[in-house]
């Protein structure tokens, strides 16, 4: 174990089953900084051999892993956690430099994947089995709960950090070993950096490997290779559908955790504080530029408020910074590439061909794009059908309350969102209506808390994760019964 407090080097090589080296592939990735183009690290890229490799090495040394004691394990995790502290402004400025992040976006993002460490440090004394009662005469039945062996996680490329570490972290703790494939346009964060904190926290060689590769090479190998029992991603919804096919169709079965596409509802009703829900949807939608699975997708306002909400939002919205991420008081920083400003730009083209009233369209500068707010859009418009991943944003008008519910649950997704009202319990009444995995009264809904289970409904996705629902996600049910005396059988 290293107290150095040095910048991590080389982190163009690839911790693959145990060993720093380069991939195999032939090919190289560039990863470059969204912002401003400069060239970060060039890597040479994994192929299927490194990924066999790195299962392989997994396999092998998960179970003496597995087999430490609850406190060994704990003590890795709150190392990296004191790791993550003292690094704080090398993992942020990592965070800016390869997602675009801004900088009150990246210490947010440092903070939820501290988090999540400093509860996963937990779980290695939180697992236990049970004893359940039997009506065989003389049988005792015990339920073990153990690592499910090895996990494989894809992570994205807009919260990278903590994306991957919400897997990474409870899986390790519960004594899995774990492989990651990151995001090729954040394979630092995604990755690379996690993987140089554990080591230097003293996790044992191979027991986590990072395999940076092109999805055409090695996605779906990634995926239906034997050695992994659970395969977690994050990401859209049809590479979701298609991880979950091959996951429950190929010739090993293996359970996924899927973390897919949002379309949240911000829904503020005829008694909301006004001032309060403006402040809300402005933060809600452009944190991060809106490159949020959780971010305000759709803002849907009460007749009797909507003319006031829009005017106030605009205005509000008009006044935020856009510009170098590196700046504190940038809110609008770059979206990730120019693929991603293209879809965005088609977006733009769509709304207006569609009919949304233009309330507020800023400029763009590369790789940056200023917010664009319409109003007046209808359900059935692209801006309230599809998740946006981007700064802009739609007002939808309803008649009233019932009209707002089923404007919210009009979408094939359900990961957030969230309602504005002056009475919290019609704020309850209202929220356990919404076809959604979270939804948050009076508050945006981009919420994580480590403690707290996150995850979707619909086409938003499978499984929990963090606290008590990721020991579940992470470990398997084993179902051991001792007969004790010899047992009557009917022939």
């Amino acid at each position: 174990m290293s107290d150095s407090n040095a910048v991590y080097r080389d982190l163009h090589l690839q911790p693959i089953a145990g060993q720093w080296r380069a991939g195999a592939s032939g090919k190289t990735l560039v990863v470059s900084n969204p912002f401003d183009g400069a060239q970060l690290l060039e890597l040479a890229q994994a192929n299927r051999s490194d990924l066999d490799a790195a299962y392989a090495k997994a396999a092998q040394v998960q179970p003496q892993w597995a087999a430490l004691g609850p406190s060994q394990r704990a003590a890795v995790l709150h190392q990296a956690v004191a790791i993550f502290d003292r690094r704080q402004e090398e993992i942020v400025d990592w965070i800016i430099r390869e997602s675009g992040s801004t900088r009150i976006k990246a210490l947010a993002e440092w903070g939820a994947a501290r988090a999540i460490t400093l509860e996963a440090a937990s779980f290695p004394a939180r697992v236990h089995g049970r004893i359940v009662e039997s009506d065989v005469p003389g049988k005792e039945s015990r339920v073990y709960r153990s690592a499910l062996g090895v996990v494989g996680v894809i992570s994205p490329w807009n919260f990278p950090l903590h994306l991957t570490q919400r897997s990474i972290a409870p899986a390790l703790a519960l004594g899995n070993a774990v492989v990651v494939k990151p995001a090729s346009d954040t394979p630092v964060c995604g990755g690379l950096l996690l993987a140089r904190i554990f080591e230097e926290a003293g996790l044992p060689a191979g027991v986590f490997s990072v395999v940076v590769g092109a999805g055409s090479e090695i996605g779906d190998a990634f995926v239906e290779h034997p050695v992994p029992a659970l395969i977690t991603f994050t990401g859209s919804t049809p590479v979701g559908r298609g991880i979950g096919r091959i996951a429950s169709g190929g010739e090993h079965l293996k359970h996924v955790a899927l973390e897919l596409g949002g379309n949240s509802p911000f829904v503020v009703l005829d008694d909301a504080d006004l001032e309060q829900a403006v402040n809300a949807a402005v933060f809600g939608k452009f944190l991060h530029q809106g490159q949020i699975c959780m971010a305000i997708n759709r803002i849907i306002v009460d007749e009797r408020l909507y003319d006031a909400f829009a005017q106030r939002f605009v205005a509000r919205v008009k006044q935020l910074k856009v510009g170098d991420p590196q700046s504190l008081d940038t809110v609008i920083g770059p979206v990730i590439n120019a693929r991603q400003l293209q879809g965005l730009q088609d977006k733009i083209a769509l709304a207006r061909e569609q009919g949304a009233e233009p309330l507020y369209e800023g400029g763009q500068n590369g790789n940056l794009l200023a917010p664009h707010v319409y109003g007046e859009v209808r359900a059935d418009m692209d801006l309230a059908r599809n998740e946006i991943f981007g700064p802009l944003v739609g007002l939808l008008r309803a008649r009233d309350e019932a009209h707002a519910l089923e404007l919210a649950n009009d979408s094939e997704f359900g990961l957030a969102s969230a309602v504005f009202t002056g009475n919290l319990e019609r704020g309850v009444n209202f929220a356990r209506q919404v076809r959604a995995g979270m939804t948050h009264i009076n508050d945006v809904p981009v919420n994580d808390e480590a403690n707290a289970p996150f995850g979707g409904e619909k086409n938003s996705g499978l499984g929990r994760f963090n606290g008590d629902w990721a020991i579940d996600e992470f470990t398997r049910d084993h179902w051991i019964s001792l007969q004790h005396r010899p047992r009557q059988y009917p022939f």
